[in-house]
């Protein structure tokens, strides 16, 4: 009957006011978890057939939830660089454990970005859930495959071993003088072949020939390890503007030339131009070890070769990679004044630990060390999805792909449509409290106002029972 119709409609209205004010409570409760979307409960009628006419049965109401997973929260500054936000489309892919994934563990996407770094070094939210990543490949590539999530891992910014750079550029500033240098030794006695070299000077000056100028530049080795190496002018009298001039490790062990002066690596002549500049075309010093025409620069073997001496390699006690080096001379000069040093400079860097992590607005993840190197790690990639507002939310501020949301497509950021990553900066929860306090008050007056159709067809139906008494 009617009246049965609409106290169970006064039902439905308490039923789904109820699940209004949950929603409401959920969102006021969350105002401050970071990227949390706020939900909202509309409400949808529903009717029932009109089987006699001229009589209505009431249907009542049904909630209907909606989520607000696209609305873009507002971007704030944090203080770790590990926090990011997105700006735009897309949500990182994270799981509930860091290591042995299989392909059929679950993956969540999040826009709660508020990771740190945890005992083991791997990068996880307050939700306890760990950021994923493409690796970055030995040569520098990413495998950034939008389908396949196995391809991606838990970024760890810890247990990645020191950081060795080899030097490969030595830049000298200097100039050697162009007046006579006096008592120097002239041509007559000098030799590039021991006991007379320059090289052999270094080692004992009673045998050698004393340099008129010398300068020591530092090179990292394929380890980390520092070496010295000696560059030495001494003036050429039957030539203008000629310099013989020999390289050399100090100590000479570290090197082996195959049976030449000890240590020495390169010998020849260092030219200058009328104006003092350094003449690359004429200088011989690298002309033949250098291995490119006169291009500055030396290479050293590897431990394993023989030592020769146009060849020059590490000794074999020291088990070193091969080094190469290029030198630049641009701005050696032969000016009438001291011969002085101002800068040599070494690209070259030893053993560093990670002391720091950035991230850049491309998702890419990079240790920095404390030998000034950095190192890039991985590159966050972002999940976009047809129907973001689709998707099932799982606890932890995170939500899982269904039909209504389309699949996923992991992309690169800033490609493809998906957003911008913004480290240091945390996503805001989208809920307004101001909007939430006033649909809570409209909410508890709906649902008083459903009470009171029960009570009315209450009494409806007990005047109804009186009528045969």
């Amino acid at each position: 009957m009617s009246i049965n119709s609409a106290m169970l409609a006064g039902v439905s209205g308490l039923i789904t006011n109820s699940s209004a004010l949950a929603a409401i409570s959920d969102n006021i409760a969350n105002v401050n978890t970071v990227a949390y979307k706020r939900n909202q409960v509309d409400f949808a009628n529903v009717v029932t057939a009109q089987a006699v006419k001229g009589r209505y049965s009431a249907g009542g109401v049904q909630a209907v939830t909606r989520q607000f997973v696209s609305q873009q929260g507002l971007v704030q500054s944090a203080s770790s660089p590990t926090d990011m936000a997105i700006s735009g489309d897309g949500f990182f892919v994270v799981t509930d454990k860091a290591t042995g994934l299989q392909p059929s563990d679950a993956r969540s996407f999040t826009r709660s970005g508020s990771f740190s770094v945890d005992q083991n070094g791997f990068l996880k939210n307050d939700a306890n859930l760990y950021l994923q990543g493409w690796p970055v490949q030995k040569d520098g590539s990413i495998d950034a495959n939008p389908s396949d999530l196995t391809k991606m891992q838990s970024i760890n910014i810890k247990n990645l071993g020191a950081a060795v750079s080899a030097s490969t550029a030595v830049t000298i500033d200097a100039n050697v003088d162009k007046r006579p240098i006096t008592g120097s030794v002239g041509d007559g006695t000098y030799t590039v072949s021991s006991p007379t070299s320059m090289s052999d000077y270094a080692k004992d000056p009673t045998t050698g020939t004393k340099p008129d100028f010398s300068l020591e530049m530092n090179i990292i080795d394929s380890t980390g390890g520092s070496h010295k190496v000696a560059m030495s002018f001494l003036k050429d009298s039957s030539s203008t503007n000629s310099y013989h001039a020999e390289m050399y490790a100090i100590p000479d062990t570290d090197i082996d030339n195959g049976g030449g002066p000890p240590g020495q690596i390169a010998s020849g002549l260092i030219k200058f131009n009328s104006d003092g500049s350094f003449d690359q075309t004429n200088s011989t010093l690298f002309g033949v070890t250098g291995g490119v025409g006169n291009a500055p620069g030396f290479k050293l073997a590897d431990s394993t070769t023989p030592g020769s001496g146009a060849a020059p390699s590490w000794t074999s006690t020291l088990g070193l990679g091969a080094s190469a080096l290029t030198l630049d001379l641009s701005t050696l000069t032969n000016n009438s004044s001291p011969s002085t040093v101002t800068t040599v400079q070494s690209n070259g860097a030893s053993v560093g630990n990670v002391v720091g992590v950035e991230i850049d607005e491309k998702g890419i993840v990079s240790a920095i060390f404390d030998n000034s190197q950095i190192r890039k790690i991985a590159q966050i990639g972002l999940a976009t999805f047809p129907n973001a507002n689709g998707l099932q939310p799982v606890s932890g501020n995170a939500y899982r792909p269904t039909i209504q949301s389309g699949d996923y497509s992991v992309k690169q950021p800033e490609n493809g449509g998906a957003g911008q990553i913004s480290s240091s900066t945390l996503e805001a929860s989208t809920v307004d409290l101001s909007a939430e306090f006033t649909g809570l008050i409209s909410t508890q007056k709906a649902y008083s106002a459903s009470s009171k159709i029960i009570t009315t067809a209450d009494q409806m139906l007990d005047e109804l029972i009186q009528v045969i008494r």
